[in-house]
């Protein structure tokens, strides 16, 4: 499935509210998927200083993505594709890492 980022003004001194629309926008998803709309809310990140915060979604488009944004009251928000860069790291098994 397609990944978008979701680009939300966010005031650093509202960061508690960073995660309340993370899981707004979590249930918002969850909701989507159960009437047949499949989406996935991966994650949120904050950047205080930019007072900024980005969610990511996985979803068939960006029409679903921005759904899932008005369900879960993220206000004014920019949809845009994203495309992983790098795999994530995968590290041995403990006991593999003890004969090295």
């Amino acid at each position: 499935m397609p990944s978008f980022f979701v680009e939300v003004y966010l005031p650093r001194s509202n960061a508690r509210e960073a995660r309340a629309s993370g899981d707004r926008a979590r249930a918002a998803a969850e909701e989507l998927t159960r009437e047949g709309a499949p989406i996935r809310y991966v994650r949120a990140t904050f950047l205080p200083a930019d007072e900024t915060c980005f969610h990511l979604f996985e979803a068939a488009s960006a029409e679903v993505v921005e759904e899932a944004c008005s369900r879960a009251a993220l206000g004014r928000v920019r949809v845009v594709p994203a495309i992983e860069a790098s795999s994530p790291l995968v590290r041995a098994p403990a006991d593999e890492d003890a004969g090295s």
